[in-house]
């Protein structure tokens, strides 16, 4: 019981913190480009320069304190002191420079605007393709330094945590889930769940919380009229997929949606 209310503490603050920053960092960025007097080549360069610092920081930030509440939690499970031995996160968690990743939001806006669309609807796409990517690149963060964490402390297996107001077919399938350590936790845009440690290294199996997986199953089954558990009527296994993209590694999807490749991509 005592390891119980440890780990809940634990979860809690961690909670607290990554939440925090995460939010704290999602409204400079997105104040940042409100005030913008202009949306044109030079304005995109004077953001980067002004976001970019503070992103990057928070972004190792978030490996920080991601590593040191695994660290902890997987101390608590071992029955061992694991104190945080710090992550390697590189800037470029999705392999493209970050200066062209934040330059992404005004390619949007110019995109829109060729396409006739009015100058207020072509900076809210913007502003939302902003919104995505910074919330993305914080779960990134915490993607990366959660592998890097439980591999050290010997951790075999893990599971999704549901975090937020709110969570997404995607998340709550994927949920009832075990995934191996050796991959990175699969996430989608505006995702904001978490990995979470399982203690052994026994395989508890690919499906671990079956009564979450019937829950959503039976949720499903109101909206499109079928459903069942064994993923034959639909086959959920085939329609709730990871697909491997290319700058943010393992992504949940569903089977129906094709990726745009590199040539689709304005200012890629």
């Amino acid at each position: 019981m005592a390891s119980e209310a440890l780990q809940a503490a634990l979860t809690e603050r961690y909670d607290a913190l990554s939440t925090s920053l995460r939010d704290r960092v999602v409204t400079f960025v997105l104040d940042a480009f409100d005030s913008l007097g202009g949306y044109r080549d030079r304005d995109a360069e004077a953001f980067v320069e002004q976001v970019l610092p503070t992103v990057l920081a928070a972004q190792q930030h978030m490996g920080q304190i991601t590593d040191a509440y695994l660290s902890a939690m997987i101390g608590d499970m071992l029955g061992v002191s694991t104190p945080a031995a710090g992550v390697e996160l590189p800037e470029a968690l999705r392999g493209v420079e970050p200066a062209e990743v934040y330059r992404r939001p005004f390619v949007t806006a110019y995109t829109a605007l060729s396409k006739g669309k009015a100058y207020a609807a072509a900076l809210g796409e913007a502003r939302t393709r902003l919104l995505s990517i910074t919330e993305t690149d914080m779960q990134l963060a915490r993607t990366h330094a959660a592998r890097q964490s439980m591999q050290r402390g010997g951790v075999r297996f893990f599971r999704r945590d549901l975090r937020g107001p709110g969570n997404c077919a995607l998340c709550t399938i994927a949920s009832t889930q075990r995934y191996r350590v050796e991959k990175l936790m699969p996430i989608h845009p505006g995702c904001n769940c978490k990995p979470v440690p399982i203690k052994g290294d026994r395989d508890p199996g690919q499906i671990i919380d079956e009564r979450l997986l019937r829950e959503a199953h039976d949720a499903i089954a109101k909206g499109i009229g079928a459903s069942d558990a064994g993923g034959r009527t639909p086959d959920y296994r085939k329609i709730i997929i990871t697909r491997e993209h290319g700058e943010y590694g393992p992504l949940l999807a569903v089977a129906r949606h094709d990726f745009t490749g590199p040539k689709d991509i304005p200012g890629s």
